[in-house]
Parts: C-alpha cells; sequence; structure tokens
C-alpha cells in the first residue's frame, strides 16, 4: 500500500511548522516534508516530529529573492558562492533535524551550456556533503509553464545531468504534477526510471489541487506504482482547493 507524505509547503501553511507536523499526524500521513523550514528553531521542529514518530523526508535550498523571480540559484552563472552557502545551509538544517534529503533548486538559467556546467558542479558538492550524513540530494524537473526558463523541466534531462556528474545519492524528484505537463506518460517514464527516483509527488492536474480530479487518475496510478519496486513515500504536493482539512477524503480512499 502507498505511504503517504504531507508537504508542509502546502498543507496546513495556517500553522507553525511544528503544528502543521502535528496535524499531518492526526490526519494519518505517515510522514511529513517541507520547502524552506529556516525561519523555524529547528530545535522545535525535531520536538514535533519525535512526538509524532513522522519522519522529515526532505526540504529544499532557498531560492534566492523571490522578489526578484528567483526560484533557485544553482544553475545561475556568476551566483556559485550563494549558491554553496544556501545548500550548506540546508544540509546543516537537515542535519538537525534528521531529514535525509534535500532538494537542490537550480533555478531560472534558461538552460544555456554555462548554466549546465555550473549545476553540475555545484551538484558534486552538495553530493560530497550528503554523503558525510548519509543522505541524498535531489534535483526536481519543474515544467516551463509555471516556472519559465527552469532549469530542467523532463526527467530524461534530469538523468542525464545525475549521470554526468557521477555520484550515486543524486536522484530525481518525480513530480507528477509537473512532468504531467511537459510530458506526461507518467507511467511509463516512472518505469524507465525507477532506479533514479529519490521520491514522488502527487497533486491534480491542471489546477494543482488534492489529487482526486483532473487528467491524472491517480487511483490508477498508484495501484500500478505498488506493482513496482519502489519502497518510499508519495509526497502529497498540491495546494488545498478550500482548506487542507476539508478536503483530505482522498488520503482516507486512498488508505482504505
Amino acid at each position: 500500500m502507498t505511504k503517504f507524505s504531507a508537504n508542509l509547503g502546502f498543507l496546513w501553511k495556517e500553522l507553525s511548522l511544528p503544528d502543521a507536523i502535528r496535524a499531518a499526524a492526526d490526519a494519518g500521513f505517515e510522514a511529513v516534508e517541507c520547502h524552506f523550514p529556516y525561519d523555524v528553531d529547528p530545535t522545535e521542529v525535531q520536538s514535533a516530529l519525535s512526538q509524532t514518530g513522522l519522519p522529515m523526508l526532505g526540504l529544499n535550498t532557498r531560492v534566492g529573492d523571490a522578489e526578484k523571480g528567483e526560484f533557485g540559484l544553482s544553475a545561475l552563472p556568476g551566483r556559485e558562492e550563494e549558491a554553496r552557502h544556501l545548500i550548506d545551509e540546508a544540509f546543516d538544517y537537515a542535519a538537525a533535524i534528521g531529514c535525509r534529503a534535500v532538494h537542490i533548486m537550480a533555478g531560472k538559467s534558461g538552460g544555456t551550456d554555462e548554466a549546465q556546467s555550473v549545476f553540475k558542479s555545484n551538484l558534486a558538492y552538495a553530493a560530497k556533503r550528503a554523503a558525510t550524513m548519509d543522505a541524498t540530494v535531489l534535483i526536481e524537473p519543474i515544467n516551463q509553464r509555471d516556472a519559465p526558463g527552469y532549469h530542467h523541466s523532463t526527467v530524461e534531462e534530469a538523468r542525464a545531468i545525475i549521470n554526468s556528474v557521477g555520484h550515486d545519492n543524486i536522484k530525481v524528484m518525480f513530480d507528477c504534477y509537473h512532468l504531467q505537463i511537459s510530458q506526461g506518460d507518467l507511467l511509463m517514464r516512472l518505469k524507465d526510471n525507477l532506479d533514479a527516483i529519490g521520491h514522488i509527488q502527487i497533486a491534480a492536474v491542471p489546477d494543482r489541487g488534492e489529487p482526486d480530479a483532473g487528467e491524472v487518475d491517480y487511483t490508477w496510478l498508484l495501484q500500478e506504482l505498488d506493482e513496482l519496486p519502489y519502497d518510499g513515500f508519495v509526497g502529497a504536493e498540491y495546494k488545498p482547493r478550500l482548506d487542507t482539512n476539508s478536503g483530505l477524503a482522498w488520503l482516507k480512499a486512498f488508505q482504505a
């Protein structure tokens, strides 16, 4: 049966991060993940994780200057020092809360050759840092509709980058929402790339709401996923159409 993780970057946003962890446990999630926890004392997060028994699966490096439209720095030429500071910050925070994966946000590089070289160098740096704590580096293909100019948008691009960098602790964040928009054919892409996938996320397409409507049949897809040798969690990274609690019928149905 699929194990679900609550992405607290979108779910229970009205609560503090520690209280959102508790809400996720009460709702029946078996794990949590987040985006940018850095304004919260990690001891408070660790306390909530210990209280609930939920693991924190992953967090993101900061985006940079969001007011300027930045969405990650690790593939931006000339920003290497800042990017590595954010990588170090993310792994320091992850270590403090027992989190074992960090998503390295590439940024809106336009996909140039120079940007590719910078990204690979920063990923190698992150992989070496991750190895000191037995952690995983994640990179996520993000669709060009939501994030025009993002460095990579397909699972094949992400896999090629990973192969080129050559560290086996770098994996793909397979976000079904983004990849349905960019490519489609989700089941075959999952099967073809399963050995390179470190985490899977879901949301409805096209509205990014609860995974119970739209063009992806997650009831079918997750049943098929259960037949594959994937023993990780599936992250619920969706934006509630109303509020988190009123939209959880999908979870109860999928866990039945």
